[in-house]
């Protein structure tokens, strides 16, 4: 059994453990109520952006902006990955890097370029050798709608300079505090997605349906880039805060577990001390007779 003076440190380093997490955990909350405020203000404009878009599209045409154009064969993806900068925050991370990995693996890597968002995912792809051909850090302390903006570009670039056929996005979706769900959403091309009500009365446009269309496809990129770094970032909190307030009851555990090993090595040390005083009283009386 170890002894009282090692128990006593393990004790104490894992309070000052539980200390870290249960901090942690209130970092984490405070910041989950920010982002998910802004998160929920984003949600609705991205959606009827979208809807809105989807609407016009089949009634116009396609070639007027190189950003519409449907290739008839995929050959090259560029697929957008997007994690976080730091860890603690259980298989938020790890989970969606493994779907993508697998989904890059059976397109074939020579068929895939990658744009990394967030530390964790960079790291993981470059140690092996994937083609990463961008990459975006150190900036969630600091998110704005120029980053998506920034982000926005590169991918249309990409695409319009035909480097990419289609543009495909994996990120965490904010579903609770208790759940993040993985989702892969299909950026470019546009098009009208399966299940999607169509609104098929006439209507007047002033100016033309080309031009509104002209100017909506731009900003309903960078708003669905947008939508995409806040889901994420949100996502990222709450799996951090669940993260720490597992690890801080589990401590709690720990230190219940040690502090009853302590209780009764204390206890065996002071029935053995008893003992060999009885003993030797008992050993001074009979030397007296």
């Amino acid at each position: 059994m170890a002894s009282l003076k090692n128990i006593r440190s393990r004790i104490g380093s894992v309070k000052s453990i539980q200390q870290v997490t249960r901090a942690m955990k209130m970092v984490a909350a405070a910041k989950l109520r920010r982002a998910q405020n802004s998160m929920l203000q984003a949600r609705p404009y991205a959606n009827r952006l979208r809807d809105v878009l989807y609407n016009l599209l089949p009634q116009v045409d396609r070639e007027q902006l190189p950003v519409l154009q449907v290739r008839p064969e995929i050959k090259r993806t560029l697929m957008v990955v997007v994690t976080s900068d730091r860890g603690m925050a259980a298989g938020f991370n790890n989970n969606l890097i493994r779907r993508a990995q697998d989904h890059i693996d059976k397109l074939g890597k020579e068929n895939v370029s990658l744009i990394c968002v967030g530390r964790k995912g960079r790291d993981h792809f470059r140690r092996r050798d994937y083609p990463t051909v961008a990459s975006y850090i150190d900036f969630w302390s600091a998110l704005s709608f120029e980053h998506a903006t920034g982000l926005g570009a590169q991918i249309v670039g990409r695409y319009e300079s035909r480097e990419a056929d289609q543009v495909l996005v994996y990120f965490n979706e904010f579903g609770n505090v208790m759940r993040q769900d993985i989702r892969l959403e299909k950026l470019l091309p546009l098009q009208v997605e399966e299940g999607v009500d169509i609104d098929t009365r006439e209507v007047l446009f002033e100016p033309s349906r080309e031009d509104v269309v002209a100017g909506l496809v731009p900003r309903h990129l960078n708003v669905q880039v947008w939508r995409y770094l806040l889901e994420s970032y949100a996502a990222e909190q709450a799996a951090r805060m669940t993260a720490m307030e597992n690890a801080t009851e589990n401590a709690g555990e720990v230190i219940s577990n040690l502090q009853l090993i302590y209780n009764k090595a204390r206890q065996s040390d002071i029935t053995k001390e008893i003992l060999d005083i009885v003993g030797g009283a008992e050993a001074l009386a009979a030397a007296e007779k």
